[in-house]
């Protein structure tokens, strides 16, 4: 299921550069006619908002982000388009946006919750050394910048040049339906050792990126509404939805 960052940006890059171009030439355009100033200065001067933010809101209503398919700025930026694995995940957590963001945006609070993650490192406010449990018992570890951020809405990450698994995922927090809580919806990206072999093979050991996101997000639903970490290593399947 695909949803909007909330108030963040939705809109992709190409779009920006579309909604750009035609708002400088309606805008220029409306100031030579007097007749049609009043109604095409305020589409131009919007088209120019849409471009310089990211954000629309007639798209938001309708449920609609292109931001994730050719922005710079996407999840998936750091990987290939069409050569990864791309999971996306949401679940319904009742407590505040900016405690979630608060709590995520400290990466080494991650691996408590994150099964497959043994230990991130903070090196400075945007970058991190994140160590991974691979398949087979083995490890894999790499850098990771956050390049785009959007304080209680929007984290974005990405694996560095040079890294074993290039990777890259987003967290986007917003109001849940009905007012009760916040949607979190986290969209993960990466390119496994040996391709989508890698990830044929981690399904054979119960180690599917979907299965694996998914008790994650339980996890952290878990935490942060009762801050239970014993707890969290047995849950039931149910507990928690995740769609």
């Amino acid at each position: 299921t695909s949803y909007g960052s909330g108030s963040g940006v939705n809109v992709g890059r190409t779009e920006r550069i579309v909604s750009a171009v035609a708002g400088a030439a309606i805008v220029g355009f409306s100031l030579k006619s007097r007749k049609l100033r009043g109604l095409l200065l305020p589409i131009g001067g919007g088209l120019l908002a849409r471009a310089a933010t990211g954000r629309c809101a007639v798209s938001r209503a309708l449920g609609r982000d292109t931001a994730d398919v050719d922005d710079y700025t996407s999840p998936v930026a750091s990987v290939g388009r069409g050569q990864g694995i791309k999971v996306e995940k949401t679940v319904i957590i009742d407590r505040p946006a900016e405690e979630l963001y608060a709590f995520w945006r400290s990466f080494d609070n991650l691996p408590r919750f994150m099964d497959h993650l043994e230990s991130v490192q903070i090196i400075d406010d945007r970058r991190s050394h994140w160590v991974a449990k691979a398949p087979a018992g083995t490890r894999v570890d790499w850098l990771a910048e956050i390049h785009n951020e959007i304080r209680n809405e929007l984290i974005a990450w990405r694996s560095l040049p040079g890294s074993e698994i290039n990777n890259a995922g987003s967290v986007h927090f917003r109001p849940a339906p009905g007012g009760h809580g916040t949607e979190v919806r986290v969209v993960l990206s990466y390119e496994p050792p040996a391709g989508r072999l890698g990830d044929s093979i981690a399904r054979l050991f119960g180690e599917s990126p979907s299965q694996q996101v998914e008790a994650d997000l339980r996890r952290f639903k878990q935490v942060m509404e009762a801050g239970d970490l014993a707890g969290t290593a047995h849950l039931p399947p149910d507990a928690g939805r995740v769609y």
